[in-house]
């Protein structure tokens, strides 16, 4: 790995991929703090790193998007982010402090990302995304172009976000629109999630479900339509070694400290609980069956 010293914004000339010269600004940081990119990675101009920021072999950053040039479009990361081997992040992003994404991530152009946000490995974040701080996403995952992930919330691994209601219809382009994941809610691995929807704050999407319409705040939903099974307050602990998981969303969604938790989850097995959900007038799950 190649050790940069920092620098007054200023011109350098730095040895990134083979032999050949590349040209890199990189901003004033403190005399303890360095930037250290690997010299098999690829930087294009008009890229703005932070200090401490690790960048590893074969990673591309800048990528000129279709139709622009390299170095049309900013690109900025904030400090101490890592990027790992493989990842291409595309011009025009801007990052916030502590990123950091696994290996193999593709991140399209013009997104906005917040301070603290993971990604993981071979995850796919189009264009046009928001993803607010402390959102994390697992490996495999695959994020359209206008979805927006609030702060603090968590897509599990190959969690699949969609946003085309028909696609390759002609008219595509001007209803395209990705789901909306509140704070703090949590989308299980396998998930599949439709255009438009809306994940409630602190909402549960159990694993492999399939999310055709809005899921209320605190709601836990699984199934193939997603259907709601019970609430966060009533979830316990399998392994006795909490209560509850998740009692810090209590206050925020007004449930009362003294609930009380179910004494036992018993698993409903009947042929009612496989029954799709019925549509109520303001278009989200409804935990009645048709």
């Amino acid at each position: 790995m190649r050790r940069l010293t920092p620098c007054p914004w200023r011109t350098r000339r730095d040895r990134l991929v083979g032999a050949r010269g590349r040209t890199t600004r990189l901003p004033c940081t403190p005399d303890h703090i360095v930037t250290t990119i690997s010299p098999f990675a690829r930087i294009h101009p008009n890229v703005h790193l932070g200090a401490g920021c690790l960048v590893g072999d074969f990673v591309i950053i800048g990528e000129p998007p279709r139709g622009s040039v390299s170095g049309e479009l900013p690109t900025v990361i904030g400090d101490g982010a890592v990027i790992r081997s493989h990842s291409v992040i595309y011009a025009g992003n801007t990052i916030g402090n502590g990123f950091q994404c696994g290996h193999g991530v593709l991140l399209r152009e013009t997104n906005t990302i917040g301070d603290r946000v993971s990604i993981g490995s071979h995850t796919v974040i189009e264009h046009h995304v928001t993803i607010d701080d402390g959102a994390r996403v697992h490996s495999q995952a695959f994020i359209p172009e206008f979805s927006h992930l609030m702060r603090n919330s968590w897509v599990g691994p190959r969690a699949v976000l969609t946003n085309a209601p028909h696609p390759q219809c002609p008219a595509v382009q001007q209803c395209l629109k990705g789901p909306t994941i509140e704070p703090g809610a949590k989308i299980g691995a396998n998930a599949t999630l439709l255009p438009g929807v809306v994940i409630g704050t602190f909402a549960l999407v159990g694993a492999g479900s399939v999310v055709t319409r809005d899921v209320p705040a605190g709601a836990v939903v699984a199934g193939n339509p997603a259907r709601i099974v019970k609430q966060i307050q009533d979830l316990t602990c399998p392994f006795d070694l909490i209560d509850t998981p998740y009692r810090d969303a209590w206050d925020l969604l007004g449930i009362p400290q003294d609930h009380e938790l179910p004494a036992a989850t018993v698993q409903d097995t009947s042929p009612r609980a496989s029954l799709p959900a019925r549509p109520t007038g303001d278009g989200a799950i409804s935990g009645e069956s048709s």
